[in-house]
C-alpha cells in the first residue's frame, strides 16, 4: 500500500499528540529502549524536530543545512537534553514540534520537491520529511513505555512502516522470512539465510518485531522467531 504525503502529515500530527501526552510521565524512568530513560527518548525526538527543521530550511532556501553537524554532535545533543529539568525537556519537545510544523506549513509545492540529504546520506525530496517525522514520533511514543502501543496506531501507518522496514532489511543480511498479518491484507517476504520461517500475527505485533521492539510472536511450531539486527 503506497502511503500519501497527506497521510504522512496526518500521522505526524497523531504521533506528536501521543508522544507529548506520554511525555507527562516520569522522564527519569527507564524507557523501552535499552540504556535509555524516557528523558533520552524525549530529547532524541526534540532534537530530531530541530534537525528536520534544518532540512526544511534547506528546501525553502537552497542553503545546504544538514540535519546534524556530525554523529557526535547528534549524540551530544541527546545527552545535553537529558540534563534539562523535566519541564524544560517537555517544553523543548513541544516547541521544537511547533517550529517544525510551522516551517513545513510554509513550504510551497516547488520547495517540497527540492532535494535534501538525510542523516544516513540519502538524497530525498523534501516531501519525504513528514514520513520521516511520523516514524519518529509514532514509534518513540511506544518506546516511552507509558501505555501507548503499536495497536494504538493506524493500520495504514503500521503497513507503511512495515513496508519501509522490510525494504531496508532486504538490503542487508538476515533470516529468510514470510510475514503475514492475521488482521490485515498484508504479507511480506524477505530473502535471507537458511530456510524460510513463516511468521503470522497481528499487524501491530509484526511491526514491533520488524522494528526490533518487544513482541510475543512465535513460529507455527511455537518456537521463537529469528532475531533481527538493527533496523536503522
Amino acid at each position: 500500500m503506497a502511503r500519501t504525503f497527506e497521510e504522512a502529515l496526518e500521522w505526524t500530527g497523531l504521533g506528536t499528540r501521543l508522544l507529548t501526552g506520554a511525555a507527562d510521565a516520569a522522564l527519569e524512568a527507564p524507557s523501552a529502549l535499552p540504556g535509555w530513560t524516557r528523558g533520552h527518548v524525549v530529547a532524541h525526538v526534540a532534537a530530531n524536530a530541530d534537525a528536520l527543521g534544518n532540512l526544511v530550511h534547506w528546501a525553502a532556501t537552497g542553503e545546504e543545512t544538514p540535519m546534524y553537524a556530525s554523529p557526535e554532535d547528534r549524540a551530544a545533543g541527546i545527552e545535553k537534553g537529558t540534563l534539562l529539568s523535566a519541564s524544560e525537556l517537555r517544553a523543548w519537545l513541544r516547541d521544537s514540534a511547533r517550529r517544525l510544523e510551522a516551517a513545513m506549513d510554509a513550504l510551497g509545492a516547488e520547495q517540497w520537491r527540492a532535494p535534501v540529504v538525510t542523516a544516513q546520506g540519502r538524497t530525498v525530496p523534501a516531501a519525504e520529511l513528514p514520513w520521516m517525522r511520523s516514524r519518529e514520533v509514532c514509534v518513540h511514543a511506544v518506546d516511552l513505555d507509558t501505555g501507548v502501543s503499536f495497536a494504538d496506531l493506524p493500520a495504514g501507518f503500521l503497513t507503511a512502516l512495515c513496508e519501509d522496514v522490510v525494504g531496508k532489511r532486504a538490503a542487508g543480511p538476515g533470516p529468510a522470512l514470510l510475514l503475514t498479518a492475521s488482521d490485515a491484507d498484508a504479507r511480506w517476504e524477505l530473502t535471507g539465510a537458511g530456510p524460510t520461517v513463516e511468521v503470522t500475527g497481528a499487524l501491530a505485533g509484526l511491526t514491533a518485531y520488524l522494528t526490533g521492539r518487544a513482541h510475543t510472536l512465535t513460529t507455527p511450531q511455537g518456537e521463537p522467531v529469528p532475531a533481527l539486527g538493527p533496523w536503522l
